[in-house]
């Protein structure tokens, strides 16, 4: 990726930087000028774009930095889809692009139910689950976040995730006033009912205040780890038996190696599904999303879509309508070789790497995604995950964010653990596993001299 587009950027420049290149950890409250609330003044950045913003000025500097911090698809929007917005804004008839219905345009709320019933089958998956009237038009999946986290959870209710997770979970929710419960993940880079049951018994023995909600995605950001079938039924069903409302995030459906993929719909008629056109779709910049809610939610999320967001994008809308055409289709499958390929690349030079343990390195079975814990032999103080990205990044050219974006700020696994992100292209990951492997023996050889 060369360019960021003109609000990402507008965010990347807004972002506290300290002396190192990456943000500091917390926000200083204003001291003087705008009045800012503690609510923002405690959220936290979104560390991925710390290390996107220091790659650019690199970039920018003349240096060839090869991306991969960011989940951002290569390819851009499938030709037809492209199309299709060139020819809404310049017509014949050209359209005006007004407002839609807070939900979307019905054309595309259909399309949204058509494809879950070909994907998972009529039988898996029921009418009235998937009527147009059930599914909102988000702007991204984080407006999806917003709406599900406003119209399920008052302040100081629990919400559980997992302690390996997607960063703006925590920074959304906690911006909202709600807790947050961070339930271990287990050896597979897993949260299944087996954890969440451990940690629902823990708090009801210790006196703790019960879990309100769970949101996970899978596969997972950053471990791309996915449920079973089984699994995520068995998650549904202890939700429903506990009353924990449950978000399930399936962003990263469609790029997935080798398993079988299931939707919490199959199981569950109160989840909630948050999906977007970012990844599979590789539209990551036309910011739209969208909510499959059960129908006590409707009228709500109605309401707050009117007065937060009025409508997503219209253009995007419209354009998105091409999504599921049969040439879209192959376009968007060739996308996923590609992932693989890249994947292949990825794991492969990590196993030649003797020091890093393959059971430090999560399975990666769905998503563009390699975690990697890289164990305690192979930091020192100081020199942990955020300090190897950031020589990699300025010695190398490299980027690669560390776990610190994705662990449970409670614990350590934030400095041992790194992502690299595949969606930039098999060439870029062969060329960025190069200039890792030459170097780790550096990193190797400063980690040993501070030990």
């Amino acid at each position: 990726m060369r360019f960021v587009s003109a609000a990402l950027a507008a965010v990347v420049l807004l972002l506290p930087l300290s002396t190192n290149g990456f943000s500091a950890s917390t926000p200083p409250t204003s001291t003087g000028g705008a009045r800012v609330s503690d609510r923002a003044a405690k959220v936290e950045s979104f560390k991925v774009m710390d290390v996107l913003q220091r790659a650019n000025e690199l970039q920018w500097e003349g240096k060839e930095v090869l991306h991969c911090e960011v989940g951002q698809p290569e390819s851009g929007a499938p030709n037809a889809v492209a199309e299709a917005a060139i020819a809404a804004l310049t017509g014949p008839p050209r359209e005006v692009m007004g407002y839609t219905d807070a939900f979307g345009l019905l054309p595309l709320r259909e399309k949204i139910s058509a494809h879950y019933k070909a994907k998972y089958g009529d039988d898996a998956v029921s009418d009235e689950s998937v009527d147009p009237s059930r599914i909102v038009v988000t702007t991204g999946s984080s407006g999806g976040f917003l709406l599900a986290f406003m119209s399920c959870f008052d302040v100081g209710d629990h919400i559980a995730i997992a302690s390996s997770g997607y960063p703006c979970y925590r920074n959304i929710s906690g911006a909202l006033g709600i807790n947050l419960v961070n339930v271990k993940i287990n050896k597979e880079f897993k949260l299944t009912a087996t954890e969440l049951q451990e940690e629902i018994a823990r708090r009801k023995e210790e006196g703790l205040p019960p879990i309100n909600g769970l949101i996970l995605s899978s596969p997972s950001n950053p471990t791309g780890a996915m449920l079973t079938p089984k699994e995520l039924k068995d998650l549904c069903n202890l939700c429903e038996q506990e009353k924990i409302q449950f978000i399930s995030d399936e962003i990263y459906h469609g790029i997935v190696y080798d398993k079988e993929e299931a939707t919490a719909l199959q199981y569950s008629e109160n989840a909630i599904i948050i999906n977007s056109f970012s990844k599979y779709y590789s539209m990551s910049g036309w910011r739209l999303g969208w909510m499959v809610i059960p129908e006590a939610l409707v009228d709500p999320i109605n309401r707050l879509q009117q007065n937060m967001f009025i409508n997503a994008p219209t253009i995007s809308q419209t354009a998105a309508l091409k999504c599921w055409d049969a040439d879209t289709l192959s376009e968007l499958e060739g996308h996923v070789v590609k992932y693989r390929t890249s994947r292949g690349i990825i794991l492969g030079e990590l196993k030649t790497i003797k020091e890093i343990d393959s059971t430090n390195i999560a399975p990666a079975d769905g998503g563009f995604y390699v975690y990697v814990d890289l164990g305690e032999e192979n930091v020192a103080p100081g020199l942990g995950s955020i300090a190897m990205c950031r020589a990699l990044l300025e010695e190398e050219n490299v980027a690669f964010t560390p776990g610190s974006d994705f662990e449970d700020p409670s614990g350590t696994l934030g400095d041992r653990r790194f992502r690299i992100s595949y969606a930039g292209g098999v060439e870029t990951a062969k060329r960025a596993m190069d200039r890792f492997h030459r170097f780790w023996p550096t990193w190797l050889e400063r980690v040993k001299e501070a030990t």
